[in-house]
């Protein structure tokens, strides 16, 4: 007989009765690319063929410079991780963070520790054979650890020939970003977040490439996200060089006038009871994430949008907290 697994998590976005509101609980690139009509218009001419995409995964290796795996999202890079490596592994994650990480693990009969969000104190709980997830830049908060920061977790990876999972789902967003190599590292990448596309289920792994293969499931991006693929190698990336200036200047905008700091395109801020927040938020059609499924439930997050949208998220914002401060 068939049990569910009790561990649950929530996600950001809208759901069908908040699709009113406007939606800074999904941090995405709010600007679509260019070219959306013609790759939907592809998609439906190939939905009648099965959706291989071979070449366009080794055009993409060549377009990011070294090996990689394409999946339908990170999401379905971690259920990947969790049928090769997890299995009555130990798995440390930190305390604050994706809750999608535990929940993989868990499902996979892995003994989940949790320990600091910090990097170097991490590094004190790795041991041979254990795995250890990372998410850089970090959700909920935003903060991005440089090579050098992220150097004590990767020596006690190698050191102890453990396995590092490195979620690197809002690198684009971070200006000057680079990632770590390493033989026993793994890297995360999607482009659902920084296309603001997350229906399209594209993403791809970095290392470790024939394994991931080998077990992935066939077909699983469909003709849309092999539309997609087709559209972006076509673009080269240029979509993100012309639209992530726009949102670091917003960003900005909003670290000055909210007193918050990120390095992705997202913040974090204390607001005291989250739930009742969100709550005044959405009564001015405004949506929110409620951080405590993070562990943090005196937290909300917010995305940058667009100039107008942000504009009224700041007076939303101010407003909801001189209504709680007076009680």
């Amino acid at each position: 007989m068939l049990e569910p697994v009790k561990f649950k998590t929530h996600h950001g976005g809208a759901r069908r009765e908040e699709n009113h509101l406007m939606d800074f609980s999904a941090s995405l690139n709010p600007y679509p690319p260019e070219w959306l009509d013609e790759m939907f218009e592809r998609a439906r001419e190939i939905s009648g063929r099965y959706p291989y995409y071979e070449a366009l995964e080794e055009g993409l290796s060549e377009l990011v410079g070294e090996p990689v795996t394409v999946t339908a999202g990170i999401t379905e890079a971690l259920y990947l991780i969790g049928i090769l490596a997890l299995r009555n592994r130990k798995v440390i994650i930190p305390e604050h963070t994706y809750g999608e990480y535990e929940r993989v693990a868990r499902i996979f009969g892995a003994s989940v520790v949790k320990g600091p969000n910090e990097p170097g104190k991490l590094a004190e709980f790795v041991e041979g054979d254990s795995v250890a997830f990372f998410c850089n830049p970090n959700n909920p908060d935003g903060r991005f650890y440089r090579v050098r920061e992220l150097k004590p977790l990767l020596d006690a990876i190698e050191d102890k020939g453990a396995l590092l999972i490195l979620d690197e789902a809002f690198i684009d967003f971070v200006k000057g970003a680079k990632s770590p190599e390493g033989e026993n590292v793994v890297s995360l990448r999607t482009f659902t977040k920084s296309y603001g596309l997350p229906g399209i289920r594209v993403g791809y792994l970095i290392g470790f490439e024939d394994a991931f293969r080998s077990v992935r499931m066939p077909w699983s991006i469909g003709s849309t996200g092999v539309a997609f693929l087709e559209f972006l190698l076509e673009d080269g990336f240029e979509h993100l060089r012309r639209t992530m200036p726009l949102i670091w200047r917003e960003k900005e905008r909003l670290e000055k006038a909210l007193d918050v700091k990120s390095d992705a395109n997202f913040f974090v801020k204390r607001v005291g009871k989250a739930g009742e927040f969100v709550k005044a938020m959405k009564e001015r059609g405004i949506l929110v994430r409620d951080c405590t499924s993070f562990g943090l439930p005196e937290y909300i997050r917010f995305s940058v949008r667009r100039p107008e949208e942000n504009g009224r998220l700041i007076q939303a914002l101010k407003e909801v907290e001189v209504k709680m401060d007076r009680g």
